[in-house]
């Protein structure tokens, strides 16, 4: 297996943990008040949450990740060395999982996203310098 086949594969593993992550620390507070309150079984609930949950990947999902992808980090800082890159994004998306994974089982209120921009942001910061982040999208 060539280098940048391992890499996809990993990407795709990182990219399920973190989904999975994120489902764990989000669909609770979307469902909990619904089962809570008896307006739907805990059934229900999954279903309701595993349709909204996929709707709102499905079709907002891909402008959130090109404004992480391309908005907040500028990538021709890396044109020199691209796989620095890819090292640092997969390596900002396993933080981003881990922590979740440890807030969520510890049931720490977090955010999802601040999560993800700041191991994007920490990244950039570390491996291009503070003008490697575009400030104006981060804040």
């Amino acid at each position: 297996m060539d280098l940048s086949t391992f890499l996809m594969v990993f990407a795709i593993t990182a990219c399920i943990y973190m989904a999975c992550n994120i489902g764990a620390n989000d669909v609770a507070n979307a469902m909990g008040t619904s089962v809570g309150s008896g307006s739907l079984t805990f059934k229900q609930a999954i279903y309701v949450a595993a349709v909204a949950e996929f709707a709102g990947a499905f079709f907002v999902g891909g402008h959130v990740s090109d404004t992480i992808r391309k908005g907040m980090l500028d990538p021709t800082i890396f044109s020199d060395a691209p796989l620095h890159l890819v090292y640092g994004m997969i390596a900002a998306l396993i933080a981003a999982a881990l922590w979740l994974n440890i807030a969520s089982y510890l049931g720490w209120p977090v955010s999802t996203t601040h999560s993800i921009v700041g191991a994007v942001v920490g990244f950039g910061v570390m491996a291009g310098g503070m003008d490697a982040i575009n400030w104006s999208k981060v804040w």
